[in-house]
């Protein structure tokens, strides 16, 4: 099989190309990437030389480009994952979302129909989504394959076109997709603009812990390696047309999150609890923030036998020794020299 895994230096890309690679030697994983912020090639320098992996520099809303790579690599699947995805961004550039997002999904999807124009048998098209394209929830009830969709961000907005076109895609032109809807990632390798590795660094640094609001807001957090686990089972075994929720059983409070992860930032760090939580500071709340996310995710557990393997206590303390073990890798995101890797690995 030739797999062709999108945004694959990045936070969950990385994780799923690694899992990809070291779990199917007789597949070759071709990851691309166009290397943007968030893509960080150091993500992967313990399986970039094995014989069954490639990297591809490119863009997805690069038409031309797209349609020679297809052409050349005839790939038998696509794992989506390459996004924009940072909600605070696309408040303030909500058309880089649009480009990439909406534009760049249906140009693989096109380049994917073109390939193989109708000899679907084997062929999969795997988009990956969030839970954020259904909006928000009040204090109860969970998120089901089923929730209308409702976004409130331009993120989110641009996530839900994406999964129709998908979806169109596969009723109008037969083309064999699946869909995830996943909740807040957390784990190894995240760049630290998102909430637990920036207050890791800040509490590293000495530096605020901004928190939007009161800090009510809920969140569910699924582990990353239990993500790419639950990727790879909906990859082989999930059933064409089909969505799949995919969710942690995790709810925090922001507040409440943050208070746990200062206490144990301060036990590693061997400081007085209570040192970290004085340096949390609320801020004004950002436009059209979501109450609530919490996933039902009953049905890819009831089908697929996929479950968290670990509570969020016990992936928060795995994931902040991973960061106070890579202060080195945390250095060079901050710094921004972590952006030179290709042109070392690659001149």
């Amino acid at each position: 099989m030739k797999l062709l895994i999108t945004g694959g230096a990045g936070f969950i890309g990385s994780h799923v190309v690694r899992r990809f690679v070291q779990n199917y030697p007789s597949y070759h994983i071709y990851n691309l990437d166009a290397l943007t912020y968030a893509g960080n090639m150091e993500n992967l320098k313990d399986i970039e030389n094995n014989s069954n992996y490639s990297f591809i520099k490119g863009d997805i809303t690069d038409e031309k480009f797209i349609n020679a790579l297809f052409s050349e690599h005839r790939f038998d699947g696509v794992i989506h994952l390459a996004a924009e995805s940072h909600v605070d961004r696309s408040i303030t550039d909500p058309l880089a979302f649009a480009k990439t997002n909406i534009l760049g999904t249906m140009i693989l999807l096109n380049a994917f129909k073109e390939t193989w124009k109708g000899n679907w048998s084997d062929k999969l098209f795997y988009h990956v989504s969030t839970d954020e394209v259904y909006g928000s929830l009040g204090e109860t009830g969970l998120f089901e394959e089923t929730t209308p969709y409702d976004p409130n961000s331009p993120y989110s907005a641009s996530k839900a076109s994406s999964d129709h076109f998908v979806r169109a895609y596969g009723e109008t032109y037969g083309l064999p997709y699946v869909i995830s809807n996943c909740s807040n990632n957390y784990g190894q390798n995240q760049f630290p603009e998102k909430l637990i590795p920036l207050f890791i660094n800040n509490i590293l640094t000495d530096k605020p812990l901004p928190v939007y609001g009161d800090g009510k807001y809920t969140r569910d957090w699924l582990y990353v390696l239990d993500h790419a686990i639950a990727i790879d089972l909906v990859f082989h075994k999930g059933q064409t047309t089909e969505t799949y929720n995919i969710g942690g059983f995790n709810e925090w409070q922001n507040i409440d999150l943050m208070k746990l992860l200062c206490d144990q930032m301060d036990l590693k760090l061997k400081r007085p609890v209570g040192t970290s939580q004085k340096l949390i500071t609320y801020v004004k709340d950002r436009p059209g923030h979501d109450l609530r996310y919490a996933i039902d995710a009953s049905k890819i557990n009831k089908e697929l036998g996929w479950k968290p393997s670990v509570t969020f206590e016990q992936g928060l303390s795995i994931t902040i020794d991973w960061y106070l073990n890579n202060e080195e890798w945390l250095s060079n995101v901050t710094s921004g020299s972590y952006q030179n890797y290709y042109t070392k690995q690659y001149s």
